[in-house]
């Protein structure tokens, strides 16, 4: 059978399974099926026994409402059945709406929010480079392959990911653009007239354009891309939405909606799909796109000798990759040395911790959004070096200032394994990361966000700077533990922590000195709990719960409560705590102590749920203003004096 054939029988999957969802995208996976095809049947390298095998191609479909494209692609590799393209977006099917890592064998990560898959595919790239180079590059040669959209280029996120991958020069990195000219809303020229081989020629990448139905062409192109080792590849395929369809060929009426009935019908005549047929797959669509199956199964068997055999003659092999591979064993971490009577940021032991741990922690892989000497990451990178277009085995990431595709790149580097990844920038930019944090946390990748410049406190620079709502905000996030230390010891037990989760961790630490609460060093490891007493009273009938730097603030209220009998909570990250068991929890938090004051440097919002009815919630409910910082504590009443006067009059009804 030719390959036009089944690729049309493919198309009749696709068709059949978004009827049977009513739901789906129909007219991409069409455009594209002739590059998909020829991709996963001749080009990408995989282990046809197993999904997850380290030395295999990956292929991201950024475009990630084209999910079936895929899913026939899986059915056709013997990784799905018939019966899960019967499920397409059913409940906890193997083949939901848009393609989920956690869900679907063969899919590398989570897409549907266009460009991040893009992203992503620098993470895969870039962590093959450098454990290609810390290694074995043998073990590490692989491509990622991206299939991408017009909207997926439209989002800012994936060209400010193709510009720093030409700067790096990921020669292991291929993007397949379907150029079809139609969206949603219909043609693309409505929107956009870029001109993309100019501008990925100006991001120093190799531009391949080919007709995208041509299967000549098509080859060409592949093995062109596969020999293009020195620059990343776009390969834009013209393309036409809907190929194959009886009458909607290049409309936008098959963009997002199931074909018509009689437009199906038709189509699938065309395609020589026999009437009456549904879900048509002859034995010869899988024997055939697994023709060359033998092929790929003996390569990866010469890579897992090839890997066997370093591990067993080479013990400095053997424990570097047990140090990438194995789970981080943060409780065996040397303790950093503080010294406890000179006040520091926790930016400061932030940057103290990753320069500290950096010979201990071989895959600890990152950087900051060009604010390197404010995010204190300079000394990490001084000591771990540049990763760079010519050396792969630095690494520290200039990631420029690119904020969204930083934090997606560093999700696709958590997904590739091997690597523990960190960013940093400020915390009023979160909002530019948010949307790959919120993916990323879908994804339960395990990236270290360090978020400084965490309040008012940042001073001078104004409101635009001063992220009074950032840390309520990211808090909103299911899955994103959201960590703010009260001190550098606290940074290292919650840092310890964040490198133990299997999920993204948001460290927001301050620009300003705080104090050490020297305090014993098992009750600072309670901090990985998410709540604990840092100075009680017996009987206490007042809580005064805080985060960061105002829990400095509230030792300092509770000195100055005469009379009160207080109880000092620094509740560092409400999701470890939310975690404890509820003995924890009324340990903590006695439920029969109701007067309850929180503390914090932002947004009250969300307090509530700690302090109850009767609590009083202090904090900064509206933006900030440009003056020193020392002044805006005193406007914004976070003085002891001001706190210990707003706790009087709220609880002057009753007795405390």
């Amino acid at each position: 059978m030719q390959d036009q054939q089944l690729v049309n029988l493919f198309k009749g999957l696709v068709i059949d399974s978004v009827h049977h969802a009513n739901s789906g995208h129909p007219g991409g996976p069409m455009s594209s099926m002739d590059l998909a095809y020829l991709l996963y049947s001749e080009f990408l390298n995989f282990d046809p026994d197993d999904p997850k095998w380290l030395g295999r191609d990956r292929f991201i479909l950024s475009a990630g409402h084209m999910s079936m494209l895929q899913y026939a692609m899986l059915y056709g590799a013997g990784w799905l059945s018939i019966d899960d393209l019967k499920a397409f977006r059913q409940w906890h099917s193997r083949t939901p709406g848009h393609p989920e890592n956690f869900q679907t064998p063969g899919v590398e990560c989570t897409t549907g929010p266009l460009g991040q898959g893009c992203a992503m595919s620098l993470g895969f790239a870039i962590a093959a480079r450098h454990l290609g180079a810390v290694l074995d590059r043998e073990l590490f040669k692989y491509r990622t392959w991206v299939l991408c959209s017009d909207g997926d280029l439209q989002e800012g996120v994936a060209l400010g990911a193709a510009s720093l991958a030409g700067h790096l020069r990921l020669g292991n990195l291929t993007w397949i653009y379907d150029k079809n000219h139609i969206q949603l809303s219909g043609p693309t020229n409505k929107c956009i007239s870029d001109d993309y081989e100019k501008v990925f020629a100006g991001f120093g990448w190799n531009v391949i354009s080919i007709n995208g139905h041509d299967h000549g062409q098509i080859r060409n192109a592949y093995n062109e891309a596969r020999q293009t080792t020195d620059r990343p590849t776009i390969i834009i395929a013209e393309t036409v939405i809907g190929k194959g369809c009886a009458t909607l060929e290049n409309s936008s009426k098959t963009h997002g909606s199931p074909l018509p009935e009689a437009e199906r019908s038709a189509t699938k005549a065309k395609l020589g799909i026999p009437a009456g047929e549904e879900f048509y797959a002859p034995a010869i669509l899988r024997s055939h796109f697994q023709r060359n199956f033998a092929g790929l199964r003996a390569g990866a068997k010469s890579w897992h000798t090839r890997h066997q055999q370093l591990l067993d003659r080479e013990s400095n092999f053997r424990e570097r990759w047990n140090q990438h591979y194995q789970p981080v064993a943060a409780a065996q971490l040397s303790a950093v040395p503080w010294t406890l009577d000179k006040d520091i940021p926790t930016r400061n032991a932030f940057g103290d911790i990753i320069k500290h741990w950096a010979a201990e922690l071989p895959q600890l892989f990152g950087g900051s959004a060009d604010l390197e000497p404010s995010n204190m990451t300079g000394a990490f990178a001084k000591a771990v070096g540049d990763f760079d277009s010519e050396h792969h085995g630095g690494r520290n990431l200039n990631f420029g200032v690119r904020e969204f595709p930083m934090s997606a790149l560093c999700n696709g580097i958590a997904l590739h394994g091997g690597l523990v990844p960190f960013d940093a920038t400020f915390l009023s930019f979160a909002d530019y990361s948010r949307a790959a944090l919120r993916l990323g946390a879908i994804q339960r990748t395990r990236v270290i966000h360090e978020f400084t410049h965490d309040s008012f406190y940042l001073g001078e620079d104004g409101p635009t700077h001063q992220p009074v709502e950032q840390v309520m905000g990211l808090r909103v996030i299911p899955d994103l533990y959201v960590m703010r230390p009260a001190d550098p010891q606290e940074t290292e037990v919650l840092m310890r922590k964040a490198l133990e989760l299997e999920l993204p961790s948001a460290l927001c630490l301050t620009r300003q000195k705080v104090p050490f609460l020297k305090l014993p060093k098992e009750t600072l490891a309670l901090a990985a709990r998410g709540a604990y007493i840092v100075q009680d009273t017996p009987n206490a009938n007042l809580l005064l719960l805080a985060t960061g730097s105002e829990v400095g603030l509230a030792l300092a209220v509770a000195a100055q409560l005469k009379g009160h009998r207080c109880r000092v909570v620094s509740m560092p990250c409400w999701e470890l705590f939310a975690a404890q068991p509820r003995q924890y929890h009324e340990a903590i938090l006695p439920p029969s102590v109701t007067h309850r004051v929180s503390i914090e440097a932002g947004v009250t919002l969300g307090w509530e749920r700690f302090t109850g009815l009767q609590g009083l919630n202090i904090g900064v409910d509206h933006y900030g203003a440009s003056a020193p910082a020392e002044v805006l504590a005193e406007r914004y009443g976070f003085t002891p004096t001001a706190i210990c006067e707003r706790i009087a009059k709220h609880f002057s009804h009753g007795t405390i």
